[in-house]
């Protein structure tokens, strides 16, 4: 079942390390403003978390949980890149399905 959890935050983008004081090398103010309005209750009472700690990503969605880093090094030092792929990384541990597509966010349990 595939449901959209949220749409992406327009305001993400202008948070981008290149556009403000942002010196964390991860950009945590663009991932903070993009994963805030993940974090829902699903019509069926499933609550939907996400959250990030320095460099790992937390999801969860009801008792389902899991964990990415955001790789600077593996990945890109972009932060429009490395979050996406730390987000997939978090939710395969969990064994959720998540896609990003038309401006909104999709999750599949």
């Amino acid at each position: 079942m595939k449901v959209k959890l949220c749409d992406v935050n327009p305001t993400a983008e202008s948070k981008l390390p290149a556009l403000t004081e942002d010196k964390s090398g991860i950009g945590v103010h663009y991932v903070d403003a993009f994963i805030k309005p993940m974090n829902v209750k699903l019509e069926d009472g499933t609550a939907v978390k996400c959250k990030r700690r320095g460099l790992k990503i937390v999801l969860s969605a009801g008792a389902m949980k899991g964990e990415g880093l955001m790789r600077r090094i593996d990945v890109s030092p972009d932060p429009r890149l490395m979050l996406p792929a730390a987000l997939q990384e978090a939710a395969t541990a969990a064994g959720i399905q998540l896609t990003v597509e038309d401006g909104a966010i999709f999750l599949a349990l």
